[in-house]
């Protein structure tokens, strides 16, 4: 396989795109660099064009050595020939590589290994031939041997067919064209097999669908349902049809042995080669589904990810609950803890006044501006009591209802543990909130992204692949957002492109030694940063109020092109934040600039729209939902109600709504839009504020359908 070529082919690409790429990568450089700072080089490709890249280029790694083990084990058996040899060649997936390794492949002891032992081979050949006349007693005679197991007719009758049959199983076209019959015609079934409590899978009872059409989410459905132990699950086909494609091939019109090479036939075809390929197609089915879900989890983080910081507010943080009281944790416009303690506003306590007196203390004395309200166990008490106690006194503080989600990971984590060793876990958990609303991005990157609570099935999937595909996500997020070197935790620090743990630890302990920094080139003398981390990692920390370049992403290479330029508009670099310096940049002529310069225009205007915009912060204002007073509870809801939500989770299938109940409601797919749309993400988006009205209730298993589409 050329690979290059077939990467251009699959990803729609020129192939010296796809040269200049896999130099980039093997060069050592990450996807957010190669993204942002090599435009020219590989025609402007984005960072999700670039992973998608680098992980079929992996693949295609992974393949091309499978090729070459395969050939070379052949080899060595002496069985590799010319028609063998093209096979392999002319293979593009890891399925048709093993089906034509199979017969060749060194197996376990089976009933025909054993069967070869005695020696039962030649007559598994006869039988094969279907042309040897004389009476079966006298064929089957020399092969029966008591000392190696075979006492009669029987037994060496029945290890000849087991030979045959695992010869029958081990032919590539046959395991081709059944698979292909199970794809186009074959069925999943699912049963009823064991306890299902709350009725989880319910819909999967007495279930079928096309293997060629089952959604991705139904295929995890399953598969968990299976792995409870609640549900049976299979595929069927019409076994005749498969059987019969193998009997064309192998019987011959006047076969002699007719009758028994049927009986291979079959047993080849319902022992070894349906069951082989169901579960090799189901685990083809798993891996396109997870695929999807991955999919579709990376794009809900980035979302949540992206979502806008509060930039230059003090902000308290509110971990709602019962018995134990709310924590509350007051953090400045950096993050920094400025005060905690505990009220009791909600049952069994219901210290109403107690809690009032010591809220307003903690608003006045900080001049809070925000409360950022967790969304769980009594949320919707607490945002009652907030709301009162807000209108009643006049405040202008605002409240804004956060998602808790990982909050408890984080709390509990060692990470948590040692940024504040002191405090309880539900401290920990207020402060986190509040870090939440002030930068989503600084704090969430603490937290293990399949925590977060904006994916589907995420513990049922391939772990590793799935922490790779999120870990990519955060990386590319925190690189399109920038770093503030001299604030950032080693948490946030460890996704900017180039930046290992142990730099970003180094990072920290230079800063708490030698002050801020104060220009890019400082990084040099951190421990272990060397000239290709500088390159990697420079353009995506900022280091505000010395070099304005420096709190930018212009890359320190581009540095003398941008001082060109502003000589040739005749601007002064510290007028970078007038009126009159944007007016300038946005009259040039980059195109006969970038000429003039010498320098690639993408990189140019890059540059102008930095310095347009220097020290920006590309993420969205952030809003919350208002909620309804009087519906706190599931039992509160009525068909027919409009009311306001915030988007938590999106799925294949629809997304989940946050309307303050304490169970999210969902909004079926069909319910999202009035035309048609292929996914819910093409509609909606994480911590999108909805009307929805409500649909459905299933009190009983704490279910709500909602729909967006006739809320409008």
């Amino acid at each position: 396989m050329n690979i290059n070529l077939q990467l251009a082919q699959e990803l729609a690409l020129s192939e010296q795109q796809v040269n200049t790429v896999i130099n980039l990568i093997n060069d050592g450089n990450t996807i957010p660099f190669i993204a942002r700072y090599r435009k020219e080089m590989t025609g402007s490709l984005d960072d999700e064009v670039l992973r998608k890249f680098d992980e079929r280029y992996r693949y295609l790694l992974n393949f091309t050595q499978r090729l070459s083990t395969i050939e070379k084990s052949i080899a060595e058996q002496d069985k590799l020939t010319d028609e063998i040899a093209k096979a392999l060649q002319d293979a593009t997936t890891l399925a048709e590589l093993e089906d034509i390794y199979r017969p060749y492949k060194p197996k376990r002891e089976t009933r025909g290994s054993k069967a070869l032992d005695a020696n039962l081979g030649p007559l598994s050949e006869i039988i094969e031939k279907q042309n040897d006349r004389r009476p079966f007693k006298d064929i089957v005679a020399p092969f029966i041997d008591v000392e190696k197991g075979i006492n009669n007719e029987i037994d060496a009758l029945a290890g000849a067919l087991d030979i045959i049959a695992e010869r029958i199983a081990d032919v590539a076209k046959y395991r081709q064209q059944i698979r292909l019959i199970i794809k186009h015609f074959g069925k999943i079934t699912t049963s009823k097999n064991g306890n299902d409590q709350d009725g989880v899978f319910q819909m999967y009872y007495d279930y079928q669908e096309a293997v060629s059409a089952i959604r991705p989410h139904r295929v995890l459905a399953i598969n968990r349902g299976e792995k409870q132990k609640v549900l049976k699950v299979n595929i069927v086909i019409n076994d005749d049809d498969a059987v019969e494609f193998i009997a064309k091939q192998e019987l011959l019109s006047n076969g002699i042995f007719k009758a028994e090479m049927q009986r291979a036939i079959k047993d080849s075809y319902k022992r070894l080669i349906f069951p082989s390929l169901v579960n090799e197609i189901r685990a083809e089915l798993t891996e396109i589904s997870e695929d999807a879900s991955m999919e579709v989890f990376q794009a809900n983080l980035k979302q949540l990810l992206l979502e806008a910081p509060l930039v230059g507010k003090t902000i308290l943080g509110f971990d709602p609950a019962f018995r134990t009281g709310c924590k509350l944790a007051v953090i400045d416009k950096n993050g920094q803890v400025l005060d905690k303690t505990v009220i009791y506003p909600t049952l069994p306590h219901q210290d109403v006044k107690g809690a009032r007196a010591k809220l307003k203390q903690l608003i006045t004395k900080y001049q809070i501006d925000y409360i950022a309200l967790g969304n769980g166990t009594a949320s919707r008490e607490s945002e009652q009591f907030l709301r009162t106690f807000i209108e009643e006194e006049h405040l202008t503080v605002r409240y804004i209802i956060v998602s808790e989600a990982g909050a408890s990971v984080y709390s509990a984590s060692k990470l948590g543990a040692e940024e504040f060793p002191t405090y309880h876990v539900e401290e920990r958990s207020a402060v986190s909130i509040a870090r939440r609303l002030l930068d989503p991005l600084a704090e969430l990157v603490k937290i293990d992204p399949k925590a977060i609570g904006v994916g589907q099935y995420q513990h049922d999937m391939n772990q590793k692949k799935l922490g790779e595909r999120l870990s990519s996500v955060v990386e590319d997020c925190v690189n399109s957002v920038g770093v503030n070197v001299n604030n950032a935790s080693i948490s946030l620090l460890t996704y900017v492109s180039g930046i290992s743990k142990t730099i970003a630890q180094n990072i920290v302990i230079y800063r708490a030694e030698n002050g801020p920094f104060i220009k890019r080139e400082q990084l040099l003398k951190v421990a272990k940063l060397g000239p290709k981390a500088y390159e990697q990692c420079a353009g995506f920390l900022r280091i505000p109020n010395h070099n304005p370049l420096d709190n930018t992403a212009v890359h320190p290479e581009s540095y003398a092109v941008t001082k060109k330029l502003l000589q040739v508009a005749n601007l002064n670099i510290d007028h970078i934040a007038t009126d009159q310096f944007a007016t300038t940049l946005k009259t040039l002529n980059l195109n006969a600039i970038a000429s003039q310069l010498k320098v690639g225009l993408p990189t140019l205007n890059d540059i102008v729209n930095e310095l347009l915009k220097p020290g920006r912060d590309p993420r969205l204002e952030a809003v919350g939902a208002h909620l309804s007073h009087e519906i706190t509870d599931i039992k509160d809801l009525k068909i027919g109600l409009i009311l306001e939500g915030t988007v938590r989770n999106i799925m294949d299938f629809g997304c989940f709504v946050d309307i303050g109940v304490h169970v999210d409601g969902l909004v079926h797919i069909s319910e999202i839009a009035n035309q048609f749309i292929k996914h819910p993400l093409d509609a909606v988006s994480v911590n999108q504020v909805v009307k929805v009205k409500v649909i459905g209730i299933d009190l009983a298993r704490k279910r709500i359908s909602l729909s967006i589409k006739q809320a409008r």
